[in-house]
């Protein structure tokens, strides 16, 4: 039988690290002293194979080794230049700072964030939607209370165990991480709200852990919108109060215009203007309530916007259920977070090849297509494209020729 109709003479994880700038990469890494005392190990391989193992999710140091070996005759295909040892990779995720892997993701965010954007892809697609930036934060849980402080216990054994918080910006137009810090499990959110790194007519979508009348109070002043979901036991006085019903005569939606005063340490107080817009989630079956500096919007946009939070929800799940977050090839808080970097590297890397396809793929299909053919000899966009050609052309080939049946028996 022929080759494939996908055929190509590079296998598709070569496909798919061409969109790295290899010199750029060691560039990077000799500005953090990551090619010091290095032989042969430096940071291109060491990217190269800490992506295949997060994209294979792989476990284990073992597997990653082991797995290499079976596919050394493609390796060259890679440009690696030697074949990693566990004790190699080990060291090399405990030694090469996670500087330099931060600043490849920063850099390729920089280059290629523009084709994932998708505010011209549909007439449908809100105005607003291409100033909106989504702030949330995930915690991922290490069982290991040594480098980071605790988030809980074990379910089994009631061990106290540690967590790194990721806390992230995305553009919501684009769907991957803008910004990116790394703190431990118990710390607050609200650092991340930085009034400084955002311009006028920005918006701004949070939960409500997220809430400081200070911070608040600043973006208003910047011109920046934010919209929040309200907390039960925050004080205010109402200006002004407003319900709009249904012909039905129920609450459709009700408006309150209000101030916030807060005490500061220097004896001095912060009042902050705001607009609290009540409404009722059906399938909740509840009434919710938005904090907004805005006064124009539409309160259904209000709503809107606050309901596109749920964008950076999709975006952690997408990486914990695709990537091998639960288990780390090793325990110092540097290797930790060289392989959430990479994991992020892998998603960019992912989430780009994906958006020029023709055929709609979920993210999850794709992960798994790009798993299994990762080191087969394929077109990645021919087959991802027409994934059932060669089947289609095998089948065609049996009509028209069939087997002897004696074959069978």
């Amino acid at each position: 039988m022929g080759k494939s109709t996908h055929f190509s003479g590079q296998p598709l994880y070569s496909q798919v690290i061409n969109l790295l700038d290899r010199s750029k990469i060691l560039q990077i890494s000799q500005q953090h002293d990551g090619e010091r005392y290095v032989k042969s190990f430096n940071c291109w391989s060491h990217l190269v194979v800490m992506l295949y193992a997060v994209i294979m999710r792989f476990d284990s140091l073992r597997e990653i080794s082991t797995s290499m070996l079976a596919e050394a005759r493609k390796l060259v295909h890679l440009r690696l230049v030697t074949m990693p040892r566990r004790s190699t990779l080990a060291d090399a995720n405990k030694r090469r700072p996670e500087a330099i892997f931060e600043e490849i993701y920063r850099s390729l965010y920089t280059t290629y964030h523009s084709r994932l954007c998708s505010d011209s892809r549909s007439r449908k697609t809100p105005k607003w939607m291409k100033r909106l930036q989504i702030i949330d934060s995930t915690t991922i849980s290490l069982f290991s209370n040594l480098i980071f402080k605790g988030v809980g216990r074990h379910p089994k054994i009631g061990k106290k165990k540690g967590g790194i918080k990721v806390h992230t910006v995305i553009h919501a137009n684009e769907g991957i991480p803008s910004d990116i810090k790394f703190t431990s499990a118990a710390t607050n959110d609200s650092f991340m709200l930085r009034p400084g790194r955002l311009s006028k007519g920005d918006i701004v979508a949070m939960d409500r852990a997220y809430i400081n009348y200070e911070k608040f109070e600043e973006l208003t002043q910047r011109g920046v919108i934010y919209v929040t979901k309200m907390k039960k036991s925050l004080r205010y006085e109402v200006l002004e109060d407003v319900m709009y019903q249904t012909p039905e005569g129920y609450m459709e939606v009700r408006i309150q215009y209000v101030e916030f005063t807060k005490l500061l340490k220097d004896g001095q107080s912060i009042t902050h203007k705001a607009r609290l817009i009540t409404y009722a989630d059906v399938q909740k079956r509840r009434l919710i309530t938005l904090l907004t500096n805005d006064m124009e919007f539409d309160p259904t946009e209000i709503i809107a916007i606050y309901r596109q939070r749920w964008e950076i929800e999709l975006l952690f799940k997408q990486l914990k259920q695709n990537f091998p977050l639960k288990y780390f090839y090793g325990e110092s808080a540097n290797a930790i977070k060289i392989q959430i970097w990479v994991t992020l590297i892998a998603n960019l890397l992912l989430m780009v090849m994906k958006s020029g396809l023709t055929r709609s793929w979920s993210f999850s299909g794709l992960a798994t297509m790009v798993r299994i053919a990762l080191m087969y000899y394929v077109n990645f966009y021919s087959l991802f494209n027409s994934p059932e050609k060669d089947w289609e052309m095998v089948w065609k080939s049996v009509a028209e020729s069939p087997p002897d049946p004696s074959l069978f028996d």
